[in-house]
């Protein structure tokens, strides 16, 4: 598959596979933005939550303004700023986490309108379907590999990481169908699949160039 610039990179990981390091990695050998981070950090901005609220709040309940208001700061207790209206507790069902989905679809689009990039995960596949010049990845391991990998780089015991790569799972996979109506685990969503456990990162990254032409 031979891709032309401008060009699109969406990178679907499973957490604790090593996905991010490969499209970090791919980001560089490309020399193009590594889009992931940055949406958390405008997301912040927007919404003036922490990443683990936002991650926590969007992959839970389909309303959290109540919960909201204990992530920010330092708008005051009974009232919070949002998209250049103020809220206060009386309107709690005035925010759902559609705003969040909603920021990341803007956010996603004018990344890729800037030129070419790697985007990690947010539903890039289904967000930019429509985009030319685009390949859509997913990068996997078997569930041991994923354990050992959190466990060396996070330093948690065999069940903390076993814990967390299910919370974070079925958090990502609700999110998803939630909005695309797709299963992030259905590989008709992508053009090349990735098996970490056969694969360095290095190697994964050479595969990715060979597979799109570069």
């Amino acid at each position: 598959m031979k891709l032309n610039n401008p060009f699109v990179i969406t990178i679907s990981r499973e957490v604790g596979s090593g996905g991010n390091t490969v499209g970090q990695k791919l980001a560089e050998k490309l020399n193009v933005c590594y889009v992931n981070k940055q949406i958390i950090q405008a997301l912040e901005e927007k919404f003036n939550l922490t990443s683990s609220g936002i991650e926590r709040l969007k992959s839970t309940k389909k309303n959290w303004f109540t919960d909201l208001f204990e992530q920010v700061t330092p708008a005051p207790k009974s009232t919070i700023t949002v998209g250049g209206y103020t809220y206060s507790r009386h309107f709690q069902e005035a925010v759902t986490v559609e705003d969040i989905f909603e920021a990341e679809k803007e956010i996603l689009n004018a990344a890729a309108d800037e030129g070419s990039c790697v985007i990690a995960g947010r539903s890039a596949f289904f967000v930019l379907k429509d985009r030319p010049n685009k390949v859509d990845i997913f990068i996997t391991a078997s569930k041991e590999r994923r354990i050992e990998r959190i466990m060396a780089k996070q330093g948690l015991s065999r069940k903390e990481a076993l814990d967390l790569i299910e919370k974070i799972d079925t958090g990502r996979d609700n999110y998803v169908k939630r909005y695309t109506d797709l299963s992030r685990y259905d590989m008709r969503n992508y053009d090349l699949i990735l098996d970490m456990d056969y694969l360095t990162e290095d190697e994964a990254v050479e595969k990715i160039l060979a597979f799109i032409g570069l």
